[in-house]
């Protein structure tokens, strides 16, 4: 399987500004989130890009971009119609190739010497179809992501068989179409903001967008669902933590998480030692 191509979804009106905050990472340089995630995308192997903006955005996302700009085509989402439309939106960037897909909301950090976008592609080039990141996450978490079902593959402990995908499910709903065997009680794959995806997800939105109304959102899990009845589609476990800096303090933790993994830990567990020691005794748990 050929991937040379990528989409980033940065059009969500109440979000598009998170990928031009900045952070510092892991070598203590501040970059912008985008330039984080370009380079996410970058670190796979894959140089074509097309972000997915709101209009009047391309030219502050191209300055957050800095020295990676060049790398970038941009798509503007015309109306809020959803994630599923905004995706839609690069059908002619992304042609008839399979393609790498990360959201311009999560920032990701791997625990081995391959980022997680690279984990991903490389098994969707050996498995030779899509794959979605996912991560097991509380119940009570539930409202902030898409969730899988399906059945672990024999002789893998990272690898499913994807038979459904529900959208931000209530633990109710999650626990009578969710529940896989080995994931601890009140545990379930949840979506890691990373796909790889074949252009069939393209036909897919095409008709979940004909049969919706003009006002309509249209979201992506629906979908993904179709697509694991169409065809073979696999979920995969990455070695490595996503960080959803939509959320509230999600920034806060997602800089806490790369200065911790880099090289300014022991200046960072010191001052967060001080800062700990200096709060008024009536503040503290």
């Amino acid at each position: 399987m050929r991937i040379t191509k990528a989409v980033v979804t940065a059009a969500k009106p109440t979000q598009h500004s998170l990928p031009l905050q900045r952070l510092v990472d892991r070598e203590g340089l501040e970059k912008s989130a985008l330039e984080l995630i370009i380079g996410e995308i970058v670190s796979a192997g894959i140089d074509q890009i097309c972000v997915v903006v709101l209009e009047g955005d391309e030219e502050r996302f191209r300055r957050a971009a800095g020295d990676l700009a060049e790398r970038l085509v941009f798509v503007k989402q015309a109306q809020p119609r959803g994630y599923g439309d905004a995706l839609y939106g690069a059908k002619d960037f992304v042609g008839d190739e399979t393609f790498l897909h990360l959201v311009g909301d999560h920032l990701y950090l791997s625990r081995t010497e391959q980022s997680c976008a690279r984990q991903l592609v490389e098994v969707a080039r050996t498995e030779n179809c899509s794959v979605s990141a996912v991560q097991q996450t509380r119940e009570n978490r539930l409202p902030y992501f898409g969730a899988i079902g399906g059945r672990r593959l024999p002789q893998s402990s990272r690898l499913y068989e994807v038979t459904t995908v529900l959208e931000k499910p209530t633990p109710t709903l999650a626990e009578q179409e969710l529940v896989m065997a080995g994931l601890r009680t009140g545990y379930y794959l949840c979506v890691f903001g990373m796909h790889v995806l074949t252009p069939v997800i393209m036909d897919l939105l095409r008709e979940q967008l004909e049969r919706a109304s003009a006002t309509d959102k249209v979201p992506l899990s629906p979908a993904l669902a179709q697509l694991a009845k169409r065809e073979r589609y696999l979920a995969m476990e990455l070695e490595g933590t996503r960080y959803d800096i939509g959320v509230k303090y999600g920034l806060l933790i997602a800089q806490l998480a790369h200065c911790l993994s880099g090289r300014d830990r022991d200046l960072i567990l010191t001052e967060l030692v001080q800062l700990l020691a200096d709060q008024p005794q009536g503040t503290r748990s």
